[in-house]
């Protein structure tokens, strides 16, 4: 399943095994929430399956879907969501909770140099639209 997503395609199967048992899987029901603005990030998520909205501040920024991924920022920075995320669909996920983000990081510099590249895109990509995060 890993293979499919755009964060983990580039690496080995082997890479990829080691990723996996850092995940477990979520599903979440239309209308409720992946994440809190404002709230401490102690999970990082991969949307398999359904849509979500990002929302800052009661204003809608952006949708996610497939191969989406979402907490990443706050694991990163250890600062609180910088959005809320509400599922618009039935949503699927993988979920991965900061100690184990922290540790796969660690055991697969891959994975973190590709997380931490999808971090400046998603930033520059805010910036360029006026929605920069703290």
């Amino acid at each position: 399943m890993l293979r499919d997503l755009p964060l983990f395609a580039r690496l080995s199967e082997r890479q990829r095994a080691k990723v996996a048992r850092h995940l477990r899987a979520v599903e979440v029901a239309r209308g409720e929430h992946l994440v809190d603005e404002g709230q401490f990030s102690y999970e990082f998520f991969v949307i398999i399956e359904g849509a979500a909205a990002v929302v800052s501040a009661n204003k809608h920024l952006t949708d996610l879907g497939p191969g989406d991924f979402l907490g990443e920022i706050g694991l990163v920075r250890g600062s609180d969501r910088t959005a809320s995320v509400i599922a618009t669909t039935q949503v699927k996920a993988l979920v991965m909770s900061a100690d184990d983000f922290r540790g796969m990081k660690r055991s697969l510099p891959t994975v973190a140099r590709e997380i931490d590249a999808a971090i400046v895109r998603r930033l520059e990509r805010d910036r360029l639209f006026g929605l920069e995060r703290e």
